[in-house]
């Protein structure tokens, strides 16, 4: 979610804090599938747990919204590291531990789940941050400490959340955007920790996710070899996990959106699942960041028509909507530095902030109502 500012830590906490409220079923990896009949969909859907509001009602409100419409939701830690603790088996922060508790308590029995962590910090330029806000020292990324501290913060979060898809670090072309020089020493990181990830839970299906929005049209490097580093490293993973905010790369219309899908099916071949994606549904203008986008409901439907669309003609796995509803009442609680950056999302559920059904929720709706058959 996050392509390029620092810090919304706070947020997180805090919401990783309320989540107090209150299934397990086989993966589904298939290279390619028959074209299922009308009455059918052939993707799970579902939404992050993320809440709209910074209280205990809204939280109950968005699982049960996630119970009813999904099957698979995504439970998002983008929060601090306890590098210290994991490097030298010193106890865990209580913030930390209690989020994870919290997160586990409210574990959905009706719907699977895919489980995505952030290993890069919101500028995707580096580690994410202990509690303290530093980061390990380290001569390169793929450091054997790392490496070790890495591995025992996600088996500690599987053994946790016992999710049925992992995303074991997310949005990491960033990182090859932001920090080229570490991108190399990334990958053997990664290669490190997922290799021993895959000893303990074989059958786990195991991705990184991309942004879409960076990765197709690139707006650094020699863009041919961009696409072709991300490209081919994502079609080594067990499937293609996709963030993606068509509004970021100003794509609004239904042949743009489309443009960006299929160039998607064209580069890679595994599963396709999108770990998070949204569209605005209103005009958004922050003058701090110069910017100023046109939104409606009817672009926000069109974009997710045709994401059902290729869904179910191009086989996905899933399709995680970041936020099922507006967040204004979460968001007016924001520190005043961080209220710019969290404005970027704030219409992007298909119910607005006073519970209002948008017309993306009818559509949403009508492919949920479709029985799920592998």
């Amino acid at each position: 979610m996050w392509s390029g500012i620092s810090n919304f830590l706070i947020v997180l906490f805090f919401i990783g804090f309320i989540y107090g409220c209150n299934s397990d079923d086989s993966s589904r990896m298939v290279d390619s599938a028959p074209e299922k009949e009308a009455t059918s969909r052939n993707f799970r859907m579902g939404f992050t747990t993320w809440p709209y509001a910074p209280t205990l009602e809204a939280v109950t409100s968005t699982n049960m919204f996630l119970s009813s419409n999904g099957d698979i939701y995504s439970e998002h830690i983008d929060s601090n590291i306890p590098w210290n603790s994991w490097i030298n088996s010193a106890e865990l922060p209580n913030s930390f531990t209690e989020m994870v508790s919290n997160r586990a308590i409210r574990r959905s029995p009706e719907n699977i789940m895919t489980l995505s962590i952030s290993l890069l910090n919101l500028n995707r330029s580096d580690l994410m941050p202990d509690f303290d806000g530093e980061i390990p020292s380290y001569n390169s990324l793929n450091d054997e400490i790392i490496a070790n501290a890495y591995y025992k913060h996600v088996n500690y979060l599987l053994e946790q959340l016992t999710p049925n898809y992992l995303v074991i670090a997310v949005e990491v072309d960033g990182l090859l955007k932001n920090a080229p020089e570490k991108w190399e020493a990334y990958k053997s990181l990664m290669s490190n920790v997922k290799s021993r990830i895959k000893t303990e839970y074989p059958t786990l299906p195991i991705s990184e996710s991309v942004m879409l929005h960076g990765f197709y049209q690139p707006d650094f490097g020699e863009s041919g070899a961009v696409i072709s580093e991300i490209s081919s490293y994502v079609n080594t993973m067990d499937f293609a996990a996709i963030s993606f905010y068509p509004f970021l790369k100003g794509l609004s219309d239904k042949s743009e959106f489309q443009a960006a899908l299929d160039f998607l099916h064209a580069n890679i071949n595994k599963p396709i699942a999108f770990a998070e994606t949204g569209h605005l549904s209103e005009d958004l203008a922050i003058s701090s960041f110069d910017l100023s986008i046109t939104g409606t409901q009817a672009e926000q439907n069109e974009y997710l028509e045709s994401l059902l669309m290729n869904a179910q003609e191009e086989n996905y796995e899933y399709i995680i909507w970041w936020t099922h509803r507006d967040y204004n009442l979460l968001w007016e609680t924001f520190p005043e530095d961080l209220k710019d950056l969290g404005e970027l999302w704030i219409s992007n559920g298909i119910i607005n902030e006073d519970g209002i059904e948008k017309l993306a929720k009818q559509s949403w709706g009508e492919t949920f109502s479709k029985q799920f058959s592998d």
